[in-house]
């Protein structure tokens, strides 16, 4: 008898304990974001949401919350906030807490002193950041971009060689009868580093190869930004699988010397399996990269593709140059069999070209020797002999010039991000030719990311050709229009100028445009509708064609996968739907 009523007075005791305690529910009123926020951060009282607490705790913390809600808004600029607290049961048992907040007048930066060395002043990044602190005078006074703009001066003074900087002076003064402050900065900059010498540790080639990639020489100024592209070069040679860039300061000489630590990559590259494209058909590929064949860091690529409507064998012989900007030497060969909706081809091209980095672009000045066969306006395996079929042989050696850029925040999935290319083509009049011709083009596009999961793509390519006679070109060097990458509801090549037997041969000159919205379900899972308009034309006849349709977008693991289905609009030669298939980077 006596162990039972120890249990029930035990569970009574219990059940007390557990009345005894209640959650908290706080509201506060009377600020938004990101006031709000920091009120609700700093006052003890939101650690109760969901415990346990006790009549007792609930108003020690009650009392002490406005003194916490006035902390809280200091670092905003706000000093002279005033709470008005209450405190209630609800029906549950539970306590709610309201806190209406008046904020009053922000305190405002009146004068701002900042001091720093004239050495340090003549450095670009350098008076940029210390600018932007002197920006802060007639601004409220928010303790967090006060302190990022000081922090942004330091990092600025190390990150361009003065190592040895200090703050002595970090004072903010405050006012509160006048909600007023006063900021004072002075950093002592110290002598300026200079680089010092550059040791490669692992390295597989002759010594001096890689100095090729340092952007930097012996006694110029530290900068650490320099240290961050000489790791990009390194990385972007494919030589390497591991680019460590370590610096190594003397104090006493003032000089910083370069450890890079590097691990070889491996040297043959074998790639292969099979694929599918829409303009190209099903097919298998197949590869082998040397990324370097002697200690010289000479490359050797070779490419095989065998698909339905594209048949091609390359190889691509690189020799690196003394020098900056990543110039190299490249010699290739290439043989392409491409069969169309409305020609077939065969070619050999021979090609010599250099290739750097100008300003920020890629350059490439060559030349090309093109030989090889072909058929235009050929409808499937219509024999050669039918009236409207063009056939022509083609002999043309040309210079030519390009320039290329992108940029993107995301190779994966790019939402802030552009590439433009353009190019130039012209033989010496008939020289080694069978005709002469001239040739530029563009190609650009442009996506931003909006209103969260969504992305408009805008995309235009645009040629002009003045040629001798047209005839003599093969269709790689003539314009057409439709594809997956052109204007999508056509066929591959399937739109340009026709002859007088209705049968598309292509034309002097190219304009096409794209508009794509995409939008996202998932992370990886997406539609789109886009409109494309365009064609290949002759003189000022430009006629262009419209396609439109819906689309499905899945981020794979090797790639953005997009499929399309297109059609074309009031187009009497073109009827029906297109399937348009495309696995590869935004840009």
């Amino acid at each position: 008898m006596r162990a039972l009523l120890r249990r029930c007075l035990c569970l009574a005791l219990l059940m007390f304990s557990m009345l005894a305690h209640a959650e908290v529910k706080l509201d506060v009123q009377g600020v938004g974001d990101p006031l709000k926020s920091a009120v609700r951060d700093g006052v003890d009282l939101t650690q109760y949401a969901r415990r346990p607490v006790s009549e007792a705790q609930i108003r020690r913390l009650y009392e002490e919350a406005p003194d916490q809600v006035r902390a809280a808004l200091e670092p905003y600029g706000y000093y002279d906030a005033s709470v008005q607290a209450s405190l209630a049961r609800t029906g549950a048992g539970d306590w709610k807490v309201v806190l209406k907040v008046m904020p009053g007048e922000p305190v405002r930066i009146g004068a701002v002193d900042v001091k720093l060395d004239a050495a340090a002043l003549k450095v670009a990044a350098i008076r940029r950041a210390e600018r932007a602190v002197e920006r802060l005078k007639g601004q409220v006074l928010d303790h967090g971009a006060y302190e990022k703009a000081r922090d942004d001066v330091s990092a600025a003074l190390t990150a361009n060689g003065f190592l040895g900087a200090r703050l002595v002076t970090h004072k903010v003064a405050v006012t509160r009868a006048d909600r007023s402050a006063v900021v004072e900065l002075a950093w002592q900059a110290g002598p300026r580093y200079r680089f010092g010498k550059v040791h490669f540790q692992g390295s597989q080639f002759e010594p001096g190869f890689l100095d090729r990639y340092v952007p930097f020489g012996r006694g110029d100024y530290f900068d650490q930004s320099d240290l961050l592209r000489l790791q990009e070069a390194l990385n972007g040679a494919d030589y390497f699988a591991v680019v460590n860039v370590l610096p190594d300061v003397h104090d006493a000489e003032r000089t910083v010397d370069v450890a890079v630590q590097l691990q070889p990559a491996r040297r043959s590259v074998y790639t292969g399996g099979p694929f599918f494209g829409t303009d190209t058909g099903l097919g298998v590929r197949a590869g082998l990269e040397r990324r370097w064949v002697n200690g010289r860091g000479h490359k050797w690529k070779n490419e095989l593709v065998l698909a339905q409507r594209l048949k091609t064998l390359s190889s691509l012989y690189t020799v690196p140059l003394p020098g900056g900007n990543q110039r190299s030497l490249n010699f290739g060969v290439n043989f392409r069999d491409a069969d169309t909706v409305t020609s077939q081809s065969r070619t050999l091209e021979l090609v010599g070209n250099e290739t750097e980095l100008w300003h920020g672009w890629t350059r490439t000045l060559g030349a090309h020797a093109l030989i090889g066969t072909f058929t235009v306006g050929k409808h499937g395996n219509e024999p050669d002999s039918t009236p409207g079929i063009e056939r022509g042989r083609s002999q043309l050696v040309f210079a030519e010039a390009s320039l290329s850029k992108k940029r993107g925040d995301n190779p994966t999935f790019v939402r802030r991000g552009w590439s433009l290319s353009m190019y130039a083509r012209s033989t010496a009049g008939t020289l080694l030719s069978d005709t002469r011709f001239s040739q530029v083009g563009a190609d650009a596009k442009w996506i931003r990311a909006f209103a969260g999961r969504n992305r408009l793509i805008l995309r235009g390519s645009a040629g002009i050709t003045s040629t001798g006679d047209f005839s003599a070109l093969p269709p790689q060097l003539r314009f057409f229009a439709g594809g997956d990458r052109s204007v999508r509801g056509y066929g591959y090549q399937a739109i340009g100028p026709r002859n007088s037997y209705d049968r598309v041969i292509g034309g002097h000159n190219l304009l096409v445009a794209s508009t794509e919205v995409e939008h996202y379900f998932t992370r990886h899972w997406g539609m789109a509708a886009f409109v494309d308009a365009g064609n290949a034309f002759d003189g000022f006849d430009y006629r262009p064609r419209l396609g439109t349709g819906l689309g499905v977008r899945w981020l794979s693991p090797v790639g953005m996968i997009r499929v399309d289905v297109g059609v074309p609009i009031h187009d009497a030669h073109a009827h029906g739907v297109q399937l348009h298939v495309v696995i590869g980077p935004d840009l």
